[in-house]
């Protein structure tokens, strides 16, 4: 894990020459820390279908690492976890530990969401989360609609207010 941990160039003290330069009100992913950082989002979220939505909250927590786009993650009390079910598959996350996907019960077989029962040291705060793949279910920030990260593994939720360029596209994994 510490090999994995030491291997990114970037960790977010110092944005490089071909990143863009945010406009006021955006951010830089590139400004984003390595390891991430975990912060309070207050802004308005909705998953799925505005009119049934699965997830409709002012509280989330966004987590922010270097050269990806936020990952939004949702308290269980703020999901309707009534209509997931746990989906097959598994991911390590260096800095967040093993995940857990979750899929709607009418398809268990496309996982829309994961989660990270027992973090790792440092990001216990998201235990009881869940975030979700906004390639695989509509999602959206304040009436914006979120658009996907490249690489159909990442799940960063791109949006007028963050830049990149963003890792995912081809030749990007060790960003």
């Amino acid at each position: 894990m510490e090999q994995a941990r030491s291997g990114w160039l970037n960790r977010g003290d110092r944005r490089p020459a071909f990143a863009l330069e945010p406009a006021p009100g955006q951010e830089s992913a590139w400004d984003y820390p390595r390891p991430p950082a975990i912060v309070v989002e207050r802004r308005l979220v909705i998953i799925g279908d505005p009119e049934h939505p699965l997830v409709s909250t002012d509280r989330s927590l966004r987590v922010l690492e270097t050269a990806s786009p936020p990952t939004f993650y949702f308290a269980a009390q703020d999901v309707r976890t009534e209509r997931l079910v746990v989906a097959g598959g598994s991911s390590f996350c260096e800095w967040k530990g093993p995940a857990r996907f979750w899929a709607l019960r009418e398809q268990p077989d496309q996982a829309i969401a994961w989660s990270y029962p027992e973090p790792l040291a440092g990001f216990e705060t998201i235990a009881g989360h869940l975030s979700f793949y906004p390639d695989r279910i509509r999602c959206e920030v304040e009436g914006e609609v979120v658009r996907p990260q490249a690489g159909g593994f990442y799940g960063g939720w791109i949006t007028d207010k963050v830049v990149g360029p963003f890792k995912g596209d081809p030749g990007t994994s060790g960003w």
